[in-house]
């Protein structure tokens, strides 16, 4: 239940302009020690909850990767008072959709519905963090569907395990995001419902948690209600456990293969740690991503794909986690010449060196940090997307009127700041390459 969706209820929601409009929120925090968001908006008659818990594959141990992810599917099991089932089906009969994931750092529970049913959810997001009940048979039942969910998006499909699995193993020795966050078969075989109680009580606890809620809503009536659902739920005495590992530097590349039953077309994977998401090179790294592969103009896609036609596909991505970061360049052969993936790996570092020699002109950086804008407006276009961004917000930066600011961490970055970034993290000695073969390599 980790995909993300846009239904036809919330395209009503979805606004677009050029400009973003400021957020307003209030926020607050329980007794217990939830943290509260609310976000008025009273265009439409609707309404999003989100509780993102301060949890995900960072908090596993060895032996039990994949628990995060295959908890999140069991709180759907239902609760004392609510049936196997019965908790999809409260939201869907009343008009709404409802989702969630799980990433490396936290589990995020979503619920779309008609303002009216605000209520509803409260009551059901309560009784997931105060009564969840699972019996063997869900855990039984559970485990299947992740182990499928696994061998449908996972191990049957090409590339996916060299990114999700073998890169993070290699990245990282000593902290937990060297795990799969969707986990291995014979971990997922090992779970027990002593770990589901153990976990439960050690991270399903309300000050391990940001309720956050946009949408058509009264501030007074919510606040009393939230009050009265989520009140009562006694907070955790225990410190909530965080992963406090700490990674040697990589000073030699990691050079690694992977044969890939799925792939027909070998690919070069490039990855390199890279800082914390609170950290201002990683501001910096997503312009370097957005010019290096995003758009027809960008450096990879332009020379790399396009000029010297060495891949067929090729790009980049960034991910921004909470104690360190992965910054991932790709590229498929094209499997219509002779090219070798040593090629490429050498036309992506021509690509790199002149970045880290020459930068970026002036009007590029204008050009990306408004590209970057767009994105984060449309991110935002939605009441699902406003609570999720408030909550997170709030939980990693320790500042939730980012949703309202962050523009300016971008705008404060220099041509020079590209330069120095790309210097500092984006060098052979620092990365692994990695090759996934293909079944005809």
């Amino acid at each position: 239940m980790n995909k993300f969706f846009i239904s036809a209820a919330s395209m009503v929601v979805m606004t677009f302009s050029s400009k973003a409009q400021k957020i307003d929120f209030t926020e607050y925090t329980l007794p217990n020690g939830l943290h509260v968001i609310l976000h008025q908006d009273g265009s439409n008659p609707l309404v999003a909850v989100s509780v993102l818990y301060h949890l995900g594959g960072k908090n596993e141990t060895l032996g039990r990767s994949g628990f995060a992810h295959f908890f999140e599917h069991l709180m759907f099991e239902g609760s004392y008072n609510i049936g196997r089932g019965e908790f999809s089906k409260y939201i869907n009969d009343n008009g709404g959709t409802l989702n969630a994931y799980t990433t490396s750092d936290d589990t995020n529970y979503l619920e779309f519905l008609p303002s009216n049913q605000l209520r509803l959810a409260l009551w059901l997001e309560s009784e997931r963090m105060m009564h969840a009940k699972v019996d063997q048979k869900g855990i039984d039942t559970q485990r299947e569907v992740v182990k499928e969910e696994k061998r449908l998006y996972i191990d049957n499909r090409p590339y996916m395990t060299a990114i999700s699995k073998e890169i993070p193993a290699l990245l990282f020795k000593k902290h937990p995001y060297r795990f799969p966050v969707i986990g291995a078969i014979e971990d997922l075989n090992a779970v027990a419902e002593a770990d589901y109680q153990f976990f439960y009580k050690t991270f399903y606890v309300p000050n391990n948690a940001t309720l956050s809620i946009a949408g058509d809503i009264d501030l007074e009536k919510t606040k009393k209600w939230i009050n009265a659902y989520f009140g009562p739920i006694p907070k955790s005495t225990q410190p909530i456990p965080r992963p406090n590992a700490k990674e040697d530097p990589i000073t030699q590349e990691i050079y690694a293969t992977y044969e890939d039953k799925n792939a027909q077309v070998p690919a070069v994977v490039l990855a390199y740690r890279a800082p914390k998401k609170t950290d201002k090179d990683t501001y910096v790294l997503k312009i370097i991503d957005n010019v290096l592969s995003k758009g027809e103009s960008s450096r990879i896609t332009r020379n790399v794909i396009n000029k010297k036609q060495l891949a067929s596909h090729a790009g980049s991505f960034l991910q921004d986690l909470e104690d360190y970061g992965i910054f991932i360049i790709y590229a498929v052969a094209n499997s219509d010449s002779d090219v070798t993936l040593d090629d490429i790996t050498q036309a992506i570092d021509e690509e790199i060196e002149a970045l880290k020699k020459d930068s970026i002109i002036q009007s590029e950086l204008e050009k990306q940090i408004n590209n970057l804008e767009n994105s984060l407006i449309y991110a935002n276009a939605s009441m699902i997307g406003i609570a999720r961004t408030l909550a997170k917000y709030h939980v990693y930066h320790g500042n939730t009127d980012l949703i309202n600011t962050v523009l300016e961490k971008y705008r404060r970055i220099t041509v020079e700041d590209i330069k120095q970034v790309a210097n500092k993290y984006l060098n052979k000695t620092q990365r692994v390459r990695l090759y996934n073969l293909s079944k005809k390599s």
